[in-house]
């Protein structure tokens, strides 16, 4: 018989049972269920609506089943339904009627609220981790390699000359706001729900707060109806692992494209790369290929919770039972790929000869050659002009600027003296002497302030997942 099944005279058709059923998922979930459970029952026992014995009880049973289920040595037959109807139904077994006593004044509603948001307060600490992690290694590739210069680009064409370091810093960036939301979500989802009961609140005299203090939230929720129908998390945590994905899949790209004889600018370990079954002399980014291709799933499970939320009216619906698979497979997809990219990155071979060598091609120095003619007293517009048909003048004839004569430059420009020769690759970082420039100088700066901001992410995300429940719960309190 079901736990809920008093009021039913027929059993629920197997067909509806295995399609309802969310325990083949939601099994993921035990040790938070275990842990709110324990909670929920020492506030029972310190509110006195149950008494200390029975505590004693269930909290002891709460043990052995988290062991049971730590050592894979319980089976969870789907009949049960969900995670929390398994843990309960094992307590029955465990204990007999007292197990009865835990349900007392708590809903599967905020139950599940509960565990869940137990779930993504611990997986918020742990992304944050994952991606100050890949956020070190870039910061280590560019302090191995600080004076590296490589073409920069626009529209994939080259641009203009920057130092690797700087061209690394824009993902150490990119990375820091997407910390900054998981951190912003974790403000949102610190809320403890239980208490709110199915939807309604419950005729107890309960004390949320108690309960609130001993799992690490910050606060309670303050509605109920909203509490139990609530997955703005969810959809917090699948938004900020798009956009985390998207930066990922950006530096996949680069790592596919410098990868390649064309850029020649980057060669990946072995260990990150794999071969052809044909082809004996392929070496292929596949790591790089798959990040860039899950970015895709992690933006339809964002598409598909939105999407379940979108018409629910208050408060709990089965539809809510979609909020936990698309949720589990996000951030497997995010955390595996963090923990790839950064030993693929400290293991990768940077070709700084390549890179410097086409850092001057391609014309990457015109716009040096204006601000030149600018200093020269020129306007921006003219010199623009001029050095456009310098260009023009180098595809006609086969030259790049480093080719040309001070007559040929002259031939454009009066302007133009011996001094031209000194605009050059190295001179071109330099002059970007501004914050957030490329100069060597700027770079450091910028990289001894983003060790400091790293430093407190993992920081934060060590301290934030000291506030986490643990098994201190299951013991009755001295």
């Amino acid at each position: 018989m079901k736990l809920w099944g008093g009021r039913f005279a027929r059993p629920t058709a197997s067909e509806v049972q295995a399609f309802s059923a969310s325990l083949p998922f939601d099994r993921r979930l035990y040790r938070e269920d275990i842990l709110g459970s324990a909670a929920h029952c020492r506030m029972l026992a310190r509110q006195g609506i149950i008494a200390w014995e029975e505590a004693g009880s269930l909290l002891g049973g709460l043990r052995d089943v988290l062991r049971e289920l730590d050592a894979g040595e319980l089976p969870l037959d789907v009949a049960l339904e969900d995670i929390h109807m398994a843990v309960e139904s094992r307590l029955h077994e465990k204990l007999g009627s007292v197990a009865g006593r835990l349900h007392t004044a708590r809903s599967r509603n905020d139950q599940v609220a509960l565990d869940l948001r137990l779930f993504v307060r611990s997986l918020l600490a742990s992304t944050v981790g994952g991606i100050a992690n890949l956020q070190s290694a870039l910061l280590d590739l560019a302090g191995r390699h600080p004076d590296v210069v490589l073409p920069g680009y626009t529209h994939l064409q080259r641009a203009q000359p920057v130092l690797l370091a700087h061209h690394l810093l824009a993902y150490v960036e990119m990375l820091g706001r997407d910390v900054e939301r998981c951190q912003d979500a974790y403000r949102r989802v610190d809320r403890m729900p239980l208490g709110s009961g199915a939807l309604a609140g419950l005729p107890y005299p309960l004390d949320r707060e108690s309960i609130a203090l001993e799992l690490g939230f910050s606060a309670v929720t303050r509605n109920s109806m909203d509490a139990v129908s609530d997955r703005d998390f969810v959809a917090d945590y699948l938004a900020m692992a798009s956009v985390a994905m998207m930066h990922l899949s950006r530096l996949a790209e680069e790592i596919v494209l410098w990868t390649t004889a064309e850029f020649g600018y980057l060669e990946l370990d072995d260990a990150f790369a794999t071969g052809s079954s044909i082809m004996p002399q392929k070496k292929n980014p596949d790591v790089a290929e798959l990040v860039r291709g899950k970015t895709g799933r992690v933006y339809g499970h964002l598409i598909g919770i939105l999407t379940v939320l979108k018409g629910l009216p208050l408060t709990y619906n089965k539809d809510l039972q979609e909020d936990k698979e698309g949720l589990f497979d996000a951030a497997d997809t995010l955390l595996g790929s963090l923990r790839l990219f950064a030993p693929m990155l400290l293991t990768a071979r940077v070709r700084a000869a390549r890179m410097r060598q086409t850092a001057g091609e391609s014309f990457s120095l015109a716009t040096d050659l204006a601000d030149y003619l600018v200093r020269q007293g020129m306007p921006f517009r003219d010199a623009h002009g001029v050095v456009g048909r310098l260009v023009a003048y180098c595809l006609d004839h086969g030259k790049d600027f480093d080719a040309l004569s001070l007559d040929e430059f002259q031939q454009f420009s009066p302007l133009f003296d011996e001094s031209v020769r000194e605009v050059t690759v190295d001179s071109a970082v330099a002059a970007r002497d501004v914050v957030g420039g490329t100069a060597p100088a700027r770079v450091a700066e910028e990289l001894r302030r983003a060790r400091t901001i790293v430093a407190d992410s993992l920081t934060w995300a060590a301290a934030t997942a000291a506030t986490l429940p643990d098994e201190r719960l299951l013991g009755l309190p001295t």
